[in-house]
């Protein structure tokens, strides 16, 4: 072959090889981009979003949260088992360049918008306090952990006294009676099956443990949890696990059970020795002398409650993102006015909430609070008013609520801001 045309033949190889090349690289290329998952309306499961965040934490990468951002979306470093991953879970994304999410980025750090970014770097390890054997209730954050497929470890009063706390970086307080009166379900439960067995379990439990009765049970439990938030935990409960738990900080020493509840009597006059230095959110509450009334104190405002329905929504505030970051994060949604719920602590009165507690969602018509905050220490402390923020009323009994029919309920979405709150990386926190 003439010299001249070999050269141009291996020329054009050459240049056909690199050609083949580049088309290869070029998709390669433009899918390591960014997946955003966008928590606005047009999203098809907000619940499950979270569930994919918190699978990518797993896997020891890292993402971004970014706050007020289409009702607090997240952005993924692209790869296409993360895609996949969403297409299973049926959440919506897009897949976008580096460039534009770059623009997102500086679109939201311009000091006049009220957004933020926040890196979440590790998945917090999850703990329920849950009791073991089988009650006629559900539990909201349960049922969220587990439609999100966020795992977490069932704990109750023998590991907590066990000392294994420490093991978890976050915690949730089943719907639970710090106070050692059974619920105070005494009045229209006690002869039910149900009741009885959990009487049992809990005094043969306090025994086995080395405590005398099951209020002195749960009042050294209730102290341990304090000590885990002190040392830096991150705590969140709803309904009963709220105002039973601060009134079982306050009446540390004294006996405010009557004799159905643990078989002698009570400290006299113990409304008056209650001591509220001790606890996180509440103060000045007096708590009911009645056994057989179904409701603890006044710290809930259900009794008597003149909300009437239509009218029961809690607004959400609206924090500066740049600089109030943690109540920003804890309050991210795609709807800042949600429907109210009740349940045996439906609702705080606010005339009884700390003045340094943080409000993050009220009634202000009816003087409620539903939605706290605040720090204990080293750690922090979110209080949640209310059973189930899909079932208006929540009976002994009922079935639980099947989140395929709510995967973008508002209510539930401010559940999973807590489970990955601690994900976030400290330095990027202001407040």
């Amino acid at each position: 072959m003439n010299p001249i045309r070999m050269f141009h033949f291996n020329t054009r190889k050459y240049l056909k090889s690199v050609l083949v090349l580049i088309c290869l690289i070029i998709p390669v290329q433009s899918f390591s981009a960014q997946l955003l998952i966008y928590m606005d309306d047009s999203q098809k499961n907000h619940l499950k979003a979270y569930g994919i965040a918190y699978w990518e934490l797993q896997r020891d990468l890292q993402l971004e949260w970014l706050l007020n951002y289409r009702g607090g979306s997240f952005l993924f470093q692209y790869t296409e088992s993360l895609e996949k991953e969403c297409n299973i879970r049926g959440v919506s994304y897009s897949v976008i360049a580096d460039g534009q999410a770059q623009q997102i980025r500086n679109e939201i750090s311009d000091p006049e918008v009220n957004m933020e970014i926040v890196k979440l770097e590790k998945a917090p390890k999850i703990a329920v306090y849950s009791p073991k054997n089988k009650l006629p209730w559900d539990d909201a954050v349960t049922l969220a952990l587990t439609y999100a497929e966020i795992p977490y470890d069932v704990i109750y009063d023998e590991e907590i006294v066990q000392g294994k706390l420490p093991l978890y970086d976050w915690l949730h307080l089943h719907h639970e009676d710090f106070t050692g009166q059974y619920g105070k379900f005494y009045a229209m439960y006690r002869n039910a099956p149900w009741y009885q067995e959990q009487v049992r379990t809990l005094e043969s439990m306090a025994h086995n443990l080395g405590f005398k009765k099951v209020s002195d049970l749960k009042r050294a439990v209730a102290l341990q949890i304090r000590d885990f938030t002190a040392g830096g935990g991150f705590l969140f409960t709803m309904c009963s696990g709220t105002d039973s738990y601060d009134i079982a900080l306050a009446a540390e020493g004294l006996d405010i059970c009557e004799s159905m509840f643990d078989g002698d009597g009570t400290t006299p006059d113990y409304n008056s020795k209650l001591d509220y230095s001790k606890t996180f959110a509440f103060e000045n509450f007096k708590l009911s002398i009645n056994p057989m009334e179904y409701e603890f104190s006044n710290i809930d405002i259900k009794q008597p409650r003149v909300v009437p329905r239509e009218s029961d929504f809690f607004t959400l505030f609206d924090f500066s993102a740049k600089w109030d970051i943690v109540p920003t994060m804890l309050c991210q949604n795609h709807m800042q006015v949600i429907q109210g719920f009740m349940g045996q602590s439906t609702a705080f009165n606010k005339s009884v909430v700390k003045s340094n507690v943080l409000i993050m969602g009220e009634n202000k018509a009816y003087n409620e609070a539903k939605y706290i905050h605040g720090e204990y220490g080293k750690g922090t402390w979110t209080f949640y008013g209310g059973h189930d923020p899909e079932d208006y009323q929540h009976f002994v009994g009922d079935p639980p609520t099947d989140l395929n029919l709510h995967p973008n309920s508002p209510g539930y979405r401010l559940i999973l801001n807590n489970i990955l709150f601690p994900a976030a990386r400290k330095k990027k926190q202001k407040t």
